[in-house]
């Protein structure tokens, strides 16, 4: 454990009002260090300035603030292995994960953004002939539609992956000209704090990255109804994003939400059912089942539906759970006791709704850590708790289901719509159904996922979209301007 933590405002390390708490490794149950706990008029300090930032920030060369961007990616790499060790005992991800998917991914943000800074912001439109009115004499009217930075954008980030969703927010909104308030989840902030040296050391002025954190709820909710705060930037659960929808909507803030999904898999009698285990089981370990576009939700149709339950079944028995950092590690622990016993209450609600347990569903026998055991429940219906709420954990339901309007009325019967997935061998029909399919994402026999195709969800899902280029409009503004041929 290293020295207290401090929050990172206008440029500076400063001690927090309000002392620190605990982050705990969700494996070992050891203190990982002590992260600062700021009140509220610290994080108003922050949002204050990032304010005083941005006039001078937005209006830098955009090679400038590519150079920075490309500079940090520098350093997270240089320091790749200890911010993926931190990472891995603060989260509980693996090794393998808290390497490549969390450190790697951050890095590779910040490179991509580095590359979207430069992206032109300028559209030209179709010149429009005006009869003389009362606008003024006959004409032809050229225009322009031109992004501008939003402000200052508070980033909340969620605790499933410290370096990429922080990344994902952080390096599209700095590349636009926006300067940022970060306030990261309380289980895991250590590590966005390191984000903040890399950055700091990459060259970012002052006030352009501030870092606050905080335990206790009203941090989260000071740097949304801040004065100084133009939009808020969430990654979440839906209850949580309902709250600061309607913050943000009293103060007609700008507001990106990615919040909560159930994916259905829709796996067809003519799909490759291999292919199809080895998709829905990453759902069992990858991040423990603490992601929110995992396919948790199987629509099996019912020519393969026994087979599909079988082959998901002794998939399980390949999963080694145990210590992130031992090799051979699949599935790590949740994050936290209380997040397990919230994971283990579904699994119970499940048993008394009446699905039928296949697999799991018992605490492993483990010493320490937060630990549940992958679990598969089979012979579900939609009106079930356990087949319409987010778990968030290694659980997967399968519902059986017997033609094409069936299952596509099944995957839409759901508050979520984040992303779905269809499995099918025929090509022609599985892009049929994709295109019925009520989420904003639809994997087809994959769950793969392109880094330039437009992220977001449907319904409770979200709102707004980001990744790639569609990141960098969404931490913008459109600007028209128009002038006489």
């Amino acid at each position: 454990m290293s020295d207290p933590q401090r929050l990172f405002i206008g440029g500076e390390w400063v001690e927090p009002d309000r002392g620190h708490y605990e982050v705990v490794d969700p494996a070992s149950e050891e203190t990982v260090g002590l992260a600062p706990e700021a009140s509220r008029d610290q994080v108003y300090q922050a949002a204050a300035a990032a304010r005083d930032a941005f006039e001078t920030w937005s209006r830098t060369k955009p090679e400038e603030r590519a150079a920075i961007l490309d500079a940090a990616a520098d350093v997270i790499q240089r320091e790749a292995e200890p911010y993926a060790r931190l990472a891995r005992a603060e989260s509980g991800a693996t090794t393998a994960t808290a390497r490549g998917m969390q450190v790697a991914v951050g890095a590779a943000r910040f490179r991509r953004y580095a590359k979207g800074a430069l992206e032109p912001v300028e559209q030209g439109l179709p010149p429009q002939i005006n009869a003389a009115g009362p606008m003024g004499r006959a004409g032809v009217f050229g225009a322009l539609a031109v992004r501008r930075p939003v402000g200052v954008v508070t980033c909340i980030t969620s605790y499933n992956n410290p370096w990429a969703n922080p990344a994902g927010k952080v390096a599209p909104a700095l590349a636009m000209g926006n300067t940022v308030v970060v306030k990261p989840a309380p289980q895991d902030p250590l590590s966005v704090y390191r984000m903040a040296e890399a950055l700091a050391e990459a060259g970012v002025p002052p006030g352009v990255v501030n870092v606050v954190t905080g335990s206790a709820p009203a941090v989260g909710e000071a740097a949304v109804d801040s004065p100084d705060v133009d939009m808020v930037s969430f990654t979440g659960s839906t209850a949580v994003g309902q709250r600061i929808a309607e913050a943000c909507g009293r103060g007609m803030k700008r507001q990106l939400m990615e919040l909560g999904g159930k994916g259905a898999a829709l796996v067809f009698d003519d799909a490759d059912v291999d292919s199809a285990v080895t998709g829905i089981g990453t759902t069992f370990s990858f991040y423990s089942g603490q992601i929110c576009t995992a396919p948790t939700r199987v629509i099996a149709q019912r020519g393969i539906y026994d087979l599909l339950v079988e082959k998901l079944t002794g998939y399980l028995g390949y999963l080694k759970v145990g210590d992130p950092a031992e090799a051979g590690t699949v599935v790590g622990p949740v994050i936290s006791a209380a997040h397990r016993d919230r994971v283990e209450s579904y699994i119970e609600l499940g048993r008394k709704e009446g699905a039928r347990l296949v697999a799991g569903g018992e605490r492993p026998a483990r010493e320490k850590g937060f630990y549940v055991a992958p679990t598969l429940f089979a012979d579900c219906t939609n009106d079930m708790r356990v087949v319409r709420e987010e778990i968030f954990g290694p659980v997967v339901v399968v519902v059986p289901f017997d033609d094409e309007d069936e299952g596509i009325a099944l995957a839409n019967d759901s508050d979520y719509g984040l992303i779905d997935y269809v499995w099918s061998g025929d090509v022609a029909r599985a892009f049929r159904v994709a295109g019925e399919l009520r989420a904003g994402g639809v994997g087809v026999n994959t769950i793969g996922r392109n880094m330039e195709a437009p992220f977001g969800g449907f319904k409770k899902s979200g709102v707004g979209r980001d990744v790639g280029s569609y990141a960098l409009h969404a931490y913008s503004e459109l600007q028209s301007i128009v002038w006489p041929g």
